[in-house]
């Protein structure tokens, strides 16, 4: 379900608890089941030992093995500490939303899983990605590098930047400093301007090494393959549309893609 918008969560949510039998539709028809067909009773479709939650959205909560329940999000969270030097638009209020996302952020960062969140603007996107990985990870194990797209990106400017970063580790091979990984962020990922045949160069580049692990050198006297290690690449963009264009279908499957929908009434108060 992480893929879905406000209103497709809204109708799985209502479907599950239905299927399980959970808040008032579940029972009405639970109820309505049995009149029919008593035998259904000691047969259920579905049967689970745990309490599942029916006051709040599925979405609000997660499971925990520390007493095998599900627990609201909120709960997951350590107490609000502002420091008295922190700008304004470095502080991080902790809602549900911030807890889900950074806790499946951070699992994909440690499991080397790329990962694209899609929302639009104003859903902290862009600050919650830069937020873990300049205050969350370790920094002993992780490095970063953070490249924002515009309609005016090339390709060749994505490779420098990505080349300046590394170092050469044998012949052909080139990665982070051995033992660390890199995280490569990038923001707006969708802006780049299509060229004649329709392509965005920019994400063809990244696109090429989710394929082939890395890509060729634009020397004169050199054009051999450059193979990168040790790199992740983590996405943010907003819909297509005002200046945002569609992204190909061949990038986006490497991609674990997350949406971010606007947030919530609950949340705004918070």
């Amino acid at each position: 379900g992480g893929s879905l918008d406000l209103k497709g969560r809204l109708a799985f949510d209502k479907w599950l608890k239905d299927e399980l039998g959970i808040g008032d539709d579940g029972k009405k028809k639970k109820d309505k089941g049995k009149e029919k067909d008593k035998d259904e009773e000691d047969k259920p479709k579905y049967k689970f030992t745990i309490q599942l939650p029916d006051k709040k959205s599925m979405f609000d909560f997660v499971f925990t093995t520390d007493g095998l329940r599900f627990i609201d999000w909120l709960d997951t969270l350590d107490d609000l500490k502002i420091a008295e030097d922190a700008q304004y638009h470095q502080i991080i209020v902790p809602t549900t939303d911030t807890a889900r996302y950074s806790y499946l952020l951070k699992l994909c960062i440690e499991n080397n899983q790329p990962v694209l969140f899609v929302g639009e603007t104003g859903t902290g996107k862009t600050i919650l990605i830069k937020d873990m990985l300049n205050n969350v990870i370790d920094k002993e194990k992780y490095i970063n590098t953070m490249i924002g797209f515009s309609a005016q990106t090339t390709a060749n400017q994505v490779q420098h930047i990505i080349d300046a970063k590394v170092d050469k580790r044998r012949k052909g091979v080139y990665g982070p400093p051995i033992g660390k990984k890199m995280c490569i962020f990038i923001d707006d990922l969708n802006m780049p301007q299509k060229e004649e045949y329709g392509a965005q160069p920019p994400i063809e580049i990244i696109r090429q090494w989710m394929d082939y692990k890395g890509w060729y050198e634009h020397k004169k006297d050199n054009v051999d393959f450059r193979e990168l290690q040790d790199v992740l690449f983590i996405g943010a963009m907003g819909p297509p549309g005002g200046g945002r264009s569609d992204v190909t279908p061949r990038l986006l499957r490497h991609y674990n893609t997350m949406s971010l929908p606007p947030f919530d009434d609950q949340t705004m108060k918070k």
